[in-house]
């Protein structure tokens, strides 16, 4: 075969594999984009009480820069998703070692480590609710039996941001705890064994060699974590609602109250686009750690 005739049949190849992707690529990219569009084009929209629409231009931002509600609902989930993140790379860390050094410990223990995150949320939150029920919950019959008073947890306005990271970092640990363990497994044995020979103690290797290497690992577990806590929804939504009064009320909660009790989706919409561009900013700020921490 000539050099143009094998050229040409690259081209085809190449030419029927466009043909055969291209309608899944448009189907996901219209199935991305139209939302996104028709989002943006409510954010400057008004609708009345009667459901009449009228453009808008800016007064949704407008109004969402002077929103008490707003800022009090940043502020919730700027301090859940800190809190929570910390807890869940640290504790995640600790787990993703004690996984990895335990190398006898029976696969149905390690099975039972991990499981939590493969919980719905909606299961986890209800089973929580019930653990922390204030009269009949697990956790202040401990309480009591150690002889410490009772507490509210979920019905205390100073307790429920704690109370809610916790739980979601019950949930979400083994998640982090698996990415870790798989960067842990992926480190290079030779470095150790030079260490070992240096005669490095457990806690230095871990400081100078294991936690600089998992940098990377850890950040991307950042990264993936940070997509969902900054859009902290149904943990919320099922144990608290956003209260007691507004006190576990975030960005997420208060839009869809706006929206969907409210009926005021131009504002609504509003909500979640900057909602949506602070997500977007923190997965770029942590990509760029990302890069700077990479070896």
């Amino acid at each position: 075969m000539s050099d143009a005739a094998a050229t040409l049949t690259q081209d085809r190849q190449k030419l029927e594999m466009t043909a055969l992707s291209a309608p899944a690529v448009i189907f996901t990219v219209a199935m991305i984009a139209f939302p996104v569009v028709y989002t943006v084009w409510l954010g400057f929209q008004n609708f009345s009480s009667t459901g009449k629409q009228s453009f808008a231009g800016l007064a949704n931002y407008s109004r969402l820069v002077a929103d008490y509600e707003f800022w009090h609902g940043l502020w919730v989930t700027i301090a859940l998703y800190v809190l929570s993140l910390a807890l869940q790379l640290v504790f995640g860390v600790w787990l993703a070692l004690v996984l990895f050094h335990a190398k006898r410990l029976p696969g149905i223990v390690r099975s039972l480590f991990i499981s939590p995150f493969m919980m719905p949320p909606v299961v986890a939150g209800m089973m929580w609710l019930v653990i922390l029920d204030p009269s009949l919950g697990a956790a202040n019959y401990i309480l009591q039996s150690l002889g410490l008073p009772p507490s509210d947890w979920l019905a205390s306005p100073s307790l429920v941001i704690p109370t809610v990271a916790l739980i979601d970092s019950w949930q979400w640990t083994p998640y982090v705890a698996l990415i870790v363990l798989g960067g842990l497994q992926s480190l290079p044995p030779s470095v150790y064994e030079a260490a070992q020979i240096d005669g490095a103690s457990p806690f230095k290797t871990f400081q100078r060699i294991t936690l600089p290497l998992l940098l990377p690992t850890i950040v991307t577990a950042a990264i993936l974590r940070s997509v969902d806590l900054l859009r902290f929804f149904d943990i919320i939504y099922i144990t608290t609602q956003g209260g007691p009064g507004n006190a576990s009320n975030t960005l997420n909660i208060y839009g869809f109250r706006v929206g969907f009790e409210f009926f005021n989706i131009g504002y609504a919409s509003a909500l979640m686009l900057t909602l949506t561009a602070i997500v977007f900013g923190a997965v770029l700020a942590f990509n760029r750690l990302r890069g700077a921490v990479a070896w």
